[in-house]
């Protein structure tokens, strides 16, 4: 189209070039540009939580979901369903059903309370785990936090060919043809609904990737996110290397960094090549200065730059640098030179007796003087050895980079680097840091935690600690998100940073519980599937992700037994755990013809008191409980359900200054407008009689 452009320029008759260039744009904008792949079916989504009834779309528990059956009568346990392909008709039994939901059908999400671990009872932080799709997790955390989010750290699945990850229920291996663009699809829809949760203003997204998939991904970023900067880092994260046949073996993972806004780095003191906290490396704070005698083999020779070819003088007795010599003509002898009396003149002499030159200017060499930056060695009674600082040195002495220890006889700076926790270090795009091994400190830090239990290739806390700690470091109330969460090494690594400086930062993560490709086998072998007690025990939420964060919090292992050993480069005992707290959701569904406001308080707490900012200990009420408003001060927020009780809620809520979020439920938008005039300082929002349309879901709007 470029060239199109280019040649429609070149048009005289302007009227004519608006003309062609109108219906060019038309055109242009049928053509998709940028990365190209396949797209594919949306994925469907099994409802465990809703029964199967009559016309309920259902499929095979543990079978493929893409075939699907539209359910006609019930009788004794039995459903007569028809296949929605082949329209043929079969009689199942309903135990082995599953309700689905297809892609733009919506659905009716509900945080579901698994368990909770409160280790810091007077603490307002609460992070969360919420088992789910993390398609259908995003879509309510925009409801939630559109616009609010700090920084999303994500280590998707890499896609290697090993099934590591499911399209559409089934595992992708490295047979399928399409699974590129299957995980391109997969990662597209997600990444919309996360650029939604950040921040515009100054926020940060992070994704980890090897390279199977670096490419299509940093293309997908640069299109998706066009307004945005972005870096992508590599980083050694098994420095023994794996191994890969007839291959160079890898050592490394790329990391795609995307600023938002006005985000930019927090320097760690740290260049990210070395591991600045082992106390085995001596820091060298030696600034190692430019010699001032030029080589021959650089152009140095006499006659080659004659203009720098003079004499340095010295004082006789003392040996102290007075001053330079003129330069002298190309034909004269140097040793026709005569230096003033009581001074020594020194020239640039090679050590075979060659005439070689200095690199300086004769003017340039005394403003260094002046500056304090032109150094000579000792004094042996005909000669001295020159140094100086080169043009990048004195911008470094400039920013403060160096710290002046004393002055030699000549007045010089005697200077060294600043410590690195005391210098503006900017990092490099290459790290290699001890502590990013993922097997040293992921796999070995699970065993400390779960002895045999397994998990696949985690992170280091540290590797993901240092990579958030640039984004966040200067904002001790972050909101963080990981939607791949895995075995939650993310909400490990926030608090640890929080313990380290004394933060307040809050992390949601999101994980499936999905078991691994031969465990899934092994289950059913044994006749269970996905949804069944035996099979959910054993899915990563439950099996990993929150038992790591329980024992992390307590700092216990799973037998309960204090965790040995200190957290490095703070020196914090993993035996002290966290000040912190945390709650375990599960996404569940609804049942849209079972549901009325006033008897789903219980199933709509949750996710309000997430939305109002997560404050104190997630509330409950009974079953049967139908209040008129709940007043919860503790969790800095106020839900008013029926409109009549109003004066009472005003007057109830004006009593609790802590109250920051309240909730109304009203169809009236007039009427919620006049109600919410006196909550000046508070947070409100409108909620409508049927609750389930503020929550709505998988209606295609993303």
């Amino acid at each position: 189209m470029s060239a199109i452009n280019d040649l429609i320029s070149q048009i005289q008759d302007e009227s004519l070039r608006d003309r062609i260039q109108n219906e060019v744009n038309k055109m242009a904008k049928q053509k998709k540009f940028g990365l190209v792949f396949e797209e594919h079916l949306p994925e469907c989504t099994p409802l465990y939580d809703v029964p199967v009834k009559r016309g309920s779309l259902a499929v095979l528990k543990g079978g493929d979901i893409n075939n699907k059956y539209i359910v006609g009568s019930i009788v004794n346990g039995i459903a007569k369903c028809m296949n929605k392909v082949t329209e043929e008709v079969e009689e199942i039994p309903l135990e082995n059903l599953v309700t689905v939901a297809e892609f733009g059908e919506p659905i009716y999400p509900y945080l579901k309370p698994i368990d909770s671990i409160c280790n810091a009872p007077d603490s307002d932080l609460w992070h969360t785990l919420i088992e789910a799709d993390n398609y259908h997790a995003l879509q309510l955390l925009e409801y939630l936090y559109a616009g609010k989010v700090d920084c999303i750290y994500i280590d998707p699945p890499y896609n290697t060919g090993a099934k590591d990850w499911k399209y559409n229920n089934d595992y992708v291996d490295g047979n399928d043809q399409y699974r590129h663009s299957k995980w391109l699809s997969m990662m597209q829809k997600r990444l919309k609904i996360a650029k939604k949760l950040l921040n515009p203003k100054d926020s940060v997204l992070i994704v980890t990737i090897d390279e199977k998939e670096y490419l299509h991904l940093g293309c997908l970023l640069e299109e998706m996110f066009s307004e945005a900067r972005m870096q992508m880092v590599t980083s050694v994260i098994n420095p023994k290397g794996n191994r890969r046949d007839n291959e160079f073996s890898r050592c490394e993972e790329y990391i795609f960094i995307v600023y938002l806004g006005n985000a930019c780095i927090t320097s760690n003191g740290s260049n990210m090549l070395k591991e600045s906290n082992d106390e085995a490396e001596q820091e060298d704070k030696s600034v190692r200065l430019r010699a001032l005698l030029r080589q021959a083999s650089n152009h140095g020779k006499r006659t080659d730059r004659p203009n720098l070819f003079y004499p340095l003088l010295f004082d006789k007795e003392s040996g102290k640098f007075v001053g330079h010599g003129r330069v002298p003509n190309i034909d004269e002898n140097k040793d026709d030179y005569i230096p003033p009396k009581g001074t020594v003149a020194m020239w640039p002499i090679g050590s075979n007796g060659t005439e070689l030159t200095w690199n300086l200017q004769p003017e340039t060499l005394m403003e260094k003087h002046r500056q304090h930056f032109l150094s000579f060695g000792k004094w042996d009674g005909e000669k001295r050895t020159g140094y100086y600082l080169s043009e990048g040195q004195e911008e470094n002495f400039k920013n403060g980079l160096y710290n002046v220890v004393g002055h030699d006889d000549d007045g010089a700076y005697i200077i060294e680097l600043k410590s690195t926790d005391d210098r503006d270090v900017r990092p490099f795009t290459i790290w290699n840091k001890k502590s990013h091994s993922a097997s040293e400190y992921g796999t070995s830090l699970l065993n400390i935690i779960f002895g045999g239990r397994i998990f696949s290739f985690p992170k280091s806390v540290y590797a993901v600690q240092d990579t958030v700690r640039f984004f966040v470091a200067n904002k001790p109330n972050a909101l963080i998100i990981d939607f791949f969460a895995g075995s939650g090494t993310t909400l490990h690594a926030v608090n640890l940073l929080n313990a380290e400086d004394g933060g307040n930062r809050r992390c949601i993560m999101v994980t499936n519980n999905e078991v691994s490709a031969d465990e899934a086998k092994v289950l059913s072998d044994s006749g269970y599937h996905p949804g069944d007690e035996e099979w959910e025990k054993l899915g990563i939420a439950h099996y990993v992700t929150w038992p790591r964060t329980v024992c992390s919090i307590k700092g216990e292992n799973i037998k309960g037994e204090p965790l040995k050993g200190n957290y490095i480069g703070s020196d914090i005992p993993m035996s002290d755990g966290f000040k912190a707290n945390a709650a375990f959701f599960k996404l569940g569904f609804l049942d849209k013809t079972s549901v009325a406001l006033g008897r789903q308080f219980k199933e709509m707490l949750p996710t309000l008191w997430m939305k109002a900012g997560a404050y104190g200990p997630c509330p409950a009420i009974g079953e049967n409980d139908d209040p008129d408003m709940l007043i919860l001060p503790d969790n800095k927020m106020a839900i008013l359900a029926e409109e009549c009780s109003f004066p009472k809620f005003e007057a109830e809520v004006l009593k609790y200054p802590e109250i920051k979020t309240v909730f109304i439920v009203t169809d009236s938008e007039s009427g919620y407008r006049e109600m919410i005039k006196g909550f000046d300082g508070i947070e409100t929002f409108q909620l409508y009689r049927d609750y389930l349309d503020n929550f709505r879901i998988n209606t295609g709007r993303n």
